[in-house]
């Protein structure tokens, strides 16, 4: 049977607890594609949460984890790769809500503020989690995809909402 493979990302700030992810993963059975950084050297962190989020859209990677001090940044990075669907979360109930509910496909954790202990149970739950198709799942989803990509009319538009302001005031929205 075909191991799992998960594509990993870092900063220079956590290498040593990615190492230890890493690690923790092939004990799991994965197989991990490690795209770096490998040190310690400031380094210029979107690289790494790119090149992780593009082994997930390729297929080359089932799913990905990013990490960086807080995760914010990384996380951003790699949620500009169209196709990828990057959640960055805290604690196991985000991780697993992440999977089931959004079809996420990147997880993005904060190697500073959080224990590596905790961010294996995140990454661990995360993978271990299948998404759930459900008619709610899939609009949720689809108003997300909705936002993907260059939206023209956005820019300097200042009544872009106006029509969704209206339609929330209305009642029309319940999720």
């Amino acid at each position: 049977m075909a191991k799992t493979v998960i594509s990993i990302g870092n900063d220079h700030i956590v290498t040593d607890i990615k190492e230890r992810i890493t690690e923790h993963l092939k004990e799991e059975g994965y197989e991990v594609i490690d795209n770096g950084t490998y040190d310690k050297l400031r380094t210029h962190y979107p690289i790494y949460g790119k090149k992780t989020a593009e082994k997930v859209v390729s297929g080359e990677a089932k799913l990905g984890v990013v990490l960086c001090g807080t995760g914010v940044g990384i996380s951003s990075s790699a949620d500009k790769v169209p196709g990828a669907r990057v959640a960055l979360v805290r604690d196991v109930a985000e991780a697993e809500y992440a999977r089931k509910a959004l079809n996420a496909n990147v997880v993005a954790v904060g190697g500073h503020i959080t224990g590596v202990d905790l961010i294996k149970a995140i990454v661990d739950k995360f993978l271990t989690t299948e998404y759930e198709e459900t008619p709610e799942h899939e609009a949720l989803i689809k108003k997300i995809d909705a936002l993907e990509g260059p939206k023209p009319e956005q820019t300097g538009n200042e009544h872009f909402f106006d029509e969704f302001e209206k339609k929330w005031e209305e009642g029309y929205y319940h999720d």
